[in-house]
Protein backbone atom coordinates (compact mmCIF):
# COMPACT_ATOMS: atom_id res chain seq x y z
CA UNK A 1 0.00 0.00 0.00
CA UNK A 2 2.15 3.06 -1.07
CA UNK A 3 2.53 6.12 -3.28
CA UNK A 4 0.47 9.43 -3.26
CA UNK A 5 -2.11 9.35 -6.23
CA UNK A 6 -4.49 12.05 -5.01
CA UNK A 7 -4.99 15.35 -3.84
CA UNK A 8 -6.22 15.81 -0.70
CA UNK A 9 -8.23 19.10 0.11
CA UNK A 10 -6.20 21.10 2.21
CA UNK A 11 -2.99 20.61 0.50
CA UNK A 12 -2.83 23.93 0.14
CA UNK A 13 -0.13 24.25 -2.80
CA UNK A 14 2.51 23.15 -0.38
CA UNK A 15 5.74 21.14 -1.68
CA UNK A 16 4.42 17.84 -2.78
CA UNK A 17 8.14 16.51 -1.86
CA UNK A 18 7.96 17.55 1.67
CA UNK A 19 4.48 15.93 2.09
CA UNK A 20 5.51 12.74 0.63
CA UNK A 21 8.28 12.82 3.11
CA UNK A 22 5.90 13.16 5.77
CA UNK A 23 3.39 10.49 4.86
CA UNK A 24 6.81 8.34 4.63
CA UNK A 25 7.44 9.39 8.07
CA UNK A 26 4.11 8.71 8.93
CA UNK A 27 4.09 5.41 7.14
CA UNK A 28 7.78 4.13 9.21
CA UNK A 29 5.90 5.00 12.82
CA UNK A 30 2.77 3.30 12.25
CA UNK A 31 4.21 -0.29 10.60
CA UNK A 32 6.40 0.35 13.89
CA UNK A 33 3.82 1.42 16.24
CA UNK A 34 0.67 0.17 15.03
CA UNK A 35 -2.55 1.37 14.90
CA UNK A 36 -2.20 3.70 18.33
CA UNK A 37 1.01 5.69 16.75
CA UNK A 38 0.86 8.93 18.24
CA UNK A 39 0.49 12.31 15.84
CA UNK A 40 3.58 13.74 18.13
CA UNK A 41 5.47 10.58 17.28
CA UNK A 42 4.66 11.01 13.42
CA UNK A 43 5.75 14.67 13.97
CA UNK A 44 8.95 13.69 15.78
CA UNK A 45 9.76 11.05 12.90
CA UNK A 46 9.62 14.04 10.55
CA UNK A 47 11.56 16.21 12.67
CA UNK A 48 9.24 18.50 12.91
CA UNK A 49 5.93 19.44 15.49
CA UNK A 50 2.78 18.31 15.49
CA UNK A 51 1.29 21.83 14.61
CA UNK A 52 3.11 22.06 11.58
CA UNK A 53 2.18 18.50 10.47
CA UNK A 54 -1.53 19.20 10.83
CA UNK A 55 -0.68 23.01 8.65
CA UNK A 56 0.89 20.94 5.92
CA UNK A 57 -2.91 18.71 5.79
CA UNK A 58 -4.75 21.46 6.91
CA UNK A 59 -5.65 18.93 9.98
CA UNK A 60 -5.58 15.74 11.36
CA UNK A 61 -8.16 14.50 9.35
CA UNK A 62 -6.53 15.83 6.41
CA UNK A 63 -3.54 14.08 7.29
CA UNK A 64 -6.39 10.79 8.02
CA UNK A 65 -7.38 11.60 4.66
CA UNK A 66 -4.12 11.72 2.44
CA UNK A 67 -3.04 8.41 4.25
CA UNK A 68 -6.10 6.65 2.93
CA UNK A 69 -5.62 7.94 -0.53
CA UNK A 70 -1.98 6.44 -0.52
CA UNK A 71 -2.49 2.92 0.43
CA UNK A 72 -6.53 2.46 -0.18
CA UNK A 73 -5.83 4.01 -3.68
CA UNK A 74 -2.95 1.28 -4.02
CA UNK A 75 -4.89 -1.23 -3.08
CA UNK A 76 -7.33 -0.89 -5.46
CA UNK A 77 -4.25 -0.06 -8.20
CA UNK A 78 -3.60 -3.85 -7.55
CA UNK A 79 -6.85 -5.42 -8.00
CA UNK A 80 -7.83 -3.48 -10.76
CA UNK A 81 -5.48 -5.85 -13.73
CA UNK A 82 -6.91 -9.14 -11.76
CA UNK A 83 -10.55 -8.74 -11.75
CA UNK A 84 -10.25 -7.00 -15.48
CA UNK A 85 -8.47 -9.46 -17.22
CA UNK A 86 -10.73 -10.59 -20.13
CA UNK A 87 -10.96 -13.55 -21.53
CA UNK A 88 -9.63 -15.12 -18.43
CA UNK A 89 -12.14 -17.83 -16.38
CA UNK A 90 -14.02 -16.08 -13.82
CA UNK A 91 -12.87 -18.81 -11.07
CA UNK A 92 -9.09 -17.94 -12.24
CA UNK A 93 -9.97 -13.95 -11.58
CA UNK A 94 -11.77 -14.08 -8.85
CA UNK A 95 -9.22 -16.26 -6.99
CA UNK A 96 -6.13 -14.19 -8.07
CA UNK A 97 -8.18 -10.96 -6.96
CA UNK A 98 -9.03 -12.46 -3.64
CA UNK A 99 -5.70 -13.78 -3.00
CA UNK A 100 -3.89 -10.20 -4.10
CA UNK A 101 -6.19 -8.27 -1.63
CA UNK A 102 -5.41 -10.70 1.67
CA UNK A 103 -2.05 -10.85 0.99
CA UNK A 104 -2.05 -6.88 0.85
CA UNK A 105 -3.41 -6.62 4.05
CA UNK A 106 -1.65 -9.10 5.55
CA UNK A 107 1.44 -8.02 5.03
CA UNK A 108 0.77 -4.46 5.91
CA UNK A 109 -1.61 -4.66 9.33
CA UNK A 110 -0.17 -1.99 10.99
CA UNK A 111 -1.29 0.57 8.54
CA UNK A 112 -4.57 -1.83 7.80
CA UNK A 113 -5.75 -1.46 10.96
CA UNK A 114 -4.75 2.21 11.70
CA UNK A 115 -6.98 3.65 8.89
CA UNK A 116 -10.04 1.13 8.84
CA UNK A 117 -9.82 0.70 12.60
CA UNK A 118 -8.60 3.69 13.92
CA UNK A 119 -9.22 6.95 11.38
CA UNK A 120 -12.05 5.73 10.33
CA UNK A 121 -13.56 5.32 13.41
CA UNK A 122 -12.22 8.86 14.91
CA UNK A 123 -12.89 10.77 12.05
CA UNK A 124 -15.91 10.93 10.25
CA UNK A 125 -14.77 12.68 7.15
CA UNK A 126 -12.02 10.13 7.02
CA UNK A 127 -14.64 7.39 7.21
CA UNK A 128 -16.60 8.45 4.49
CA UNK A 129 -13.68 9.08 2.38
CA UNK A 130 -12.32 5.84 2.70
CA UNK A 131 -16.27 4.56 2.08
CA UNK A 132 -16.19 6.59 -1.22
CA UNK A 133 -13.39 4.91 -2.50
CA UNK A 134 -14.19 1.42 -1.54
CA UNK A 135 -17.82 2.15 -3.13
CA UNK A 136 -15.83 3.41 -6.67
CA UNK A 137 -14.23 -0.09 -6.87
CA UNK A 138 -17.65 -1.77 -6.60
CA UNK A 139 -19.19 0.28 -8.98
CA UNK A 140 -15.90 -0.44 -11.63
CA UNK A 141 -16.50 -4.17 -10.53
CA UNK A 142 -20.41 -4.10 -11.49
CA UNK A 143 -19.11 -1.87 -14.50
CA UNK A 144 -16.71 -5.31 -14.82
CA UNK A 145 -19.61 -7.92 -14.93
CA UNK A 146 -21.61 -6.07 -17.02
CA UNK A 147 -19.76 -5.75 -19.99
CA UNK A 148 -18.60 -9.30 -19.10
CA UNK A 149 -21.48 -10.26 -20.34
CA UNK A 150 -22.41 -12.74 -17.38
CA UNK A 151 -24.89 -11.00 -15.86
CA UNK A 152 -26.98 -8.81 -18.62
CA UNK A 153 -28.52 -6.67 -16.64
CA UNK A 154 -26.75 -3.77 -15.82
CA UNK A 155 -28.37 -2.99 -12.20
CA UNK A 156 -27.80 -6.84 -11.16
CA UNK A 157 -23.93 -6.23 -11.87
CA UNK A 158 -24.29 -3.64 -9.76
CA UNK A 159 -25.39 -4.52 -6.86
CA UNK A 160 -22.85 -7.91 -7.64
CA UNK A 161 -20.15 -5.65 -7.69
CA UNK A 162 -20.57 -3.79 -4.31
CA UNK A 163 -21.22 -7.01 -2.72
CA UNK A 164 -18.54 -8.52 -3.78
CA UNK A 165 -16.36 -5.67 -2.41
CA UNK A 166 -18.15 -5.62 0.87
CA UNK A 167 -18.19 -9.54 1.26
CA UNK A 168 -13.75 -9.96 0.56
CA UNK A 169 -13.58 -6.68 2.65
CA UNK A 170 -15.47 -7.68 5.66
CA UNK A 171 -13.78 -11.26 5.75
CA UNK A 172 -10.75 -9.99 5.60
CA UNK A 173 -11.32 -8.29 8.42
CA UNK A 174 -12.43 -11.09 10.14
CA UNK A 175 -9.56 -13.18 8.98
CA UNK A 176 -6.74 -10.91 10.39
CA UNK A 177 -8.54 -11.39 13.74
CA UNK A 178 -8.50 -15.19 12.93
CA UNK A 179 -4.86 -16.21 11.75
CA UNK A 180 -5.59 -19.40 12.87
CA UNK A 181 -7.54 -19.98 9.92
CA UNK A 182 -5.75 -21.16 6.82
CA UNK A 183 -6.02 -18.59 3.94
CA UNK A 184 -6.37 -21.21 1.57
CA UNK A 185 -9.92 -22.01 3.07
CA UNK A 186 -10.41 -18.26 3.30
CA UNK A 187 -9.93 -17.81 -0.42
CA UNK A 188 -11.45 -21.09 -1.46
CA UNK A 189 -14.98 -20.09 0.54
CA UNK A 190 -15.07 -16.70 -0.82
CA UNK A 191 -14.67 -17.98 -4.51
CA UNK A 192 -17.13 -20.10 -4.46
CA UNK A 193 -19.31 -17.56 -2.85
CA UNK A 194 -18.49 -15.28 -5.52
CA UNK A 195 -19.06 -18.03 -8.37
CA UNK A 196 -22.21 -19.46 -6.58
CA UNK A 197 -23.85 -15.62 -6.78
CA UNK A 198 -22.77 -14.76 -10.60
CA UNK A 199 -24.22 -18.63 -11.57
CA UNK A 200 -27.19 -17.37 -9.92
CA UNK A 201 -27.39 -13.89 -11.58
CA UNK A 202 -26.55 -15.00 -14.72
CA UNK A 203 -30.00 -16.64 -14.70
CA UNK A 204 -33.24 -14.67 -15.92
CA UNK A 205 -34.85 -13.53 -11.91
CA UNK A 206 -37.87 -15.72 -10.98
CA UNK A 207 -41.42 -15.15 -12.14
CA UNK A 208 -40.20 -13.15 -15.73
Amino acid sequence: MLSGMATVAGNGGRDPDRRRALLDAADRVIRREGPQASMAAIAAEAGITKPILYRHFGDKSGLYRALADRHVRTVIKQLRPEFAKARTDLRVRARATIETYLDMISANLNLYRFLFHRAGAEDSRTHSHMATIVRSLGEELGAVIAADGTVADPVRAQILGHAFVGMVQTTGDWWLEHPEVDRRQVVDTLTDAVLTAMTSASRPPAGR
